[in-house]
């Protein structure tokens, strides 16, 4: 009797022990189905389900986007990409600018910008972003269209597909002008000073200003705010001494730029979207002693990569080492053609340049940090190609002419500038593009040499880096040479055919240049003489600018480049 109750209460305990759920269990399945909704919900925030058409601008109304993945990398057709979070806005005239905090690497297509306000606070429309790019080594940058009618202009920027976050309240974040803003800055090799960039402070061209009516203001998380005085101040550009405690440090900092009154009141800093990061200010420190290359080559292209190619295998022929290409907001695949030149060895490296109208400003910034690398830096544009008659004429080679050139002035310490002029030809009756690229299509010329371009030694240069496009402001006591014309010309393909001539009207680089479309200065040689100011192709357009037929230059290309048996150039498209 008592082992039969025994048994029974054994058995209870079991029956109990069955009916209860088992918590582990449960916990994983749990676990396992909240995982599956995640990754569910990941897939479709991340899918085209919810889209901007990419040939369409029209807005769209959006709704809330849920915040599960806020504080995470986003996940994006396969690709992890940091929170795209807006670090700075600067309204340009045509569009808006976003400088965002970290680096993707993304198509213009895959971004969106979205615009808060309109009738109502809660309202939210997107468009598609006009492009985006790497800015440095860790900022981005989108172009986004302007804010339409009243909508704010503190634009923000996401991913193509995502649903659109709406905002609390209208947003208050600062829209820097383009026309007063602190834009860049660099260390100069020395270490010890700061090269400001900024719009705003003085439109002088071609003048120096009194620095000691201009300080730079630096701004750091653990420092807090520094100012110093400034050494050299002309055009767009302000170089500061750079405080002591900045000069070792790791941590970035913006620069500003503050104006002094002639009553000695400082005005506050200008907006600044310029920063420096510590470690490039701890390298130009460093005292390890460079190699530098004999020649290199800086210029400021936009929408010219088709021209690249043939420019600098040609000059690399010459003997140009490195290349400085400022690229300044260019939609033409430029970056692949660059990529391409340096696996076949080409030392080329492309820096973005998003400021409009700054060609001289970005000259000065190329001349800093060219200067760690270079022993002569040449400035001139893709479609001008130097020449050496002289060696073609005699038989002599050309190649390495231009670096053989330059070398023999580098001993001459008074000797800063290298200047060679120009010839500018005309459409030599062409309609269209010749296949084989510019020095062999264009042989027709203006009779006589108008200006010239340079080849400077960048640590002769004025501390303020004044120039003029063409050439550069030597320091007290440095010259330059000027080369007369049977030893070296540049061939300046200024008038092409009209197909690529009327790109120029789009716009102008350089800050102190009339644009074409402008009705002033119609007189300049900055101008096409005798084309107004409209892009209206002139009946007799093939057969201007030209008054001598000169082949020089083709002679040389086709016998020196061309292949034997085919009579293909390297450069020539398949």
């Amino acid at each position: 009797m008592m082992e039969y109750e025994m048994n029974g209460k054994k058995r209870k305990v079991r029956n109990r022990q069955q009916q209860q759920p088992k918590p582990q269990f449960l916990s994983l399945r749990y676990l396992t189905i909240c995982l599956c909704c995640f990754f569910v919900l990941l897939f479709f925030l991340s899918s085209n389900r919810i889209s901007v058409p990419s040939d369409s601008l029209q807005p769209s109304l959006r709704v809330p986007a849920l915040s599960v993945l806020s504080s995470m990398e986003l996940s994006f057709h396969g690709r992890l990409f940091p929170p795209l979070r807006v670090e700075d806005r600067v309204q340009f005239p045509d569009h808006m600018l976003l400088i965002l905090s970290s680096r993707i690497e993304t198509r213009v297509k895959d971004l969106v910008c979205v615009y808060h306000g309109g009738g109502r606070k809660e309202e939210t429309l997107a468009l598609q972003s006009i492009s985006s790019d790497e800015l440095d080594e860790f900022r981005s940058i989108v172009r986004c269209p302007n804010a339409p009618l009243n909508y704010s202009s503190s634009v923000d920027v996401q991913f193509r597909g995502d649903l659109v976050k709406k905002k609390q309240s209208l947003p208050d974040e600062k829209v820097h002008d383009w026309s007063k803003v602190s834009y860049e800055a660099v260390v100069d090799s020395d270490g010890d000073t700061v090269v400001v960039f900024v719009k705003g402070l003085t439109r002088r061209p071609h003048k120096e200003s009194d620095p000691s009516n201009y300080k730079c203001q630096f701004e750091t998380t653990s420092l807090g705010v520094l100012v110093t005085q400034a050494l050299a101040v002309a055009q767009e550009v302000v170089r500061c001494v750079l405080p002591e405690s900045l000069k070792l440090n790791q941590e970035p900092f913006r620069v500003s730029v503050i104006h002094v009154d002639p009553r000695g009141r400082s005005n506050p800093a200008l907006p600044s979207v310029a920063r420096v990061y510590g470690s490039d200010s701890v390298e130009k420190k460093s005292g390890v002693v460079k190699v530098k290359h004999e020649l290199c080559v800086c210029t400021m292209l936009w929408n010219q990569a088709p021209s690249l190619r043939e420019w600098i295998m040609y000059h690399s022929w010459l003997g140009v080492e490195r290349w400085f290409i400022y690229d300044n907001n260019s939609d033409d695949d430029i970056q692949e053609e660059i990529e391409l030149l340096n696996s076949e060895s080409y030392n080329v490296s492309r820096h973005v340049w998003p400021w409009i109208k700054t060609q001289e400003a970005g000259f000065s910034h190329c001349a800093v940090r060219a200067k760690d690398e270079c022993k002569w830096v040449g400035f001139f544009d893709v479609d001008e190609f130097y020449y050496f008659s002289t060696h073609h004429s005699q038989g002599l080679p050309s190649k390495n002419a231009l670096s053989s050139l330059v070398s023999n002035y580098t001993s001459w310490g008074l000797v800063g500038e290298i200047r060679t002029e120009c010839h500018s030809y005309g459409p030599s009756g062409l309609t269209s593009v010749p296949s084989q690229g510019v020095t062999v299509g264009y042989t027709c010329r203006q009779a006589y040499p108008e200006r010239h371009k340079s080849i400077i030694r960048p640590e002769m240069l004025t501390s303020s880096l004044l120039n003029e496009v063409h050439h550069f402001q030597m320091r007290e006591g440095v010259g330059h040479v000027s080369l007369v014309e049977s030893v070296a010309v540049v061939n300046h393909y200024k008038y092409q055919v009209w197909e690529t001539f009327k790109a120029k009207f789009e716009r102008r680089v350089a800050t102190y240049v009339v644009d074409w479309r402008e009705n002033q200065n119609q007189g300049s040689k900055d101008r096409a003489p005798g084309l107004g100011t409209e892009a209206v192709e002139p009946v007799d357009w093939r057969r201007r600018f030209c008054e001598v037929w000169d082949t020089g230059l083709k002679d040389l290309v086709l016998s020196s480049f061309a292949d034997q048996v085919t009579g293909f150039l390297p450069w020539q498209r398949q």
